[in-house]
């Protein structure tokens, strides 16, 4: 699985269960998640679920955050760097 693929799951995945209905435009690889108001702590909660149910890996509570998760081209890198993709 390469970073396009994470990044592609990833964009789809936020689209559909935060985003209904928004055009996937509106969704760019920099658009702020969490200051943004697109992810609360609740949204974050599952999107972290998720990613750790569909690429078999764990977060720790410390990247748990908007360092490690602000926007989709930093949980692309942080997916990868764990699947051992760097």
């Amino acid at each position: 699985m390469s970073k396009e693929d994470i990044r592609q799951t990833v964009t789809d995945y936020i689209l559909e269960q935060f985003l209904p209905g928004e055009s996937p435009a509106a969704l760019q690889e920099t658009t702020p998640l969490i200051s943004g108001g697109i992810l609360n702590s609740i949204a974050t909660m599952k999107l972290v679920s998720f990613l750790e149910d569909n690429y078999r890996i764990e977060f720790k509570a410390n990247e748990i955050n908007a360092d490690y998760l602000e926007d989709i081209a930093r949980i692309t890198n942080i997916v990868a760097e764990k699947l051992g993709k760097k």
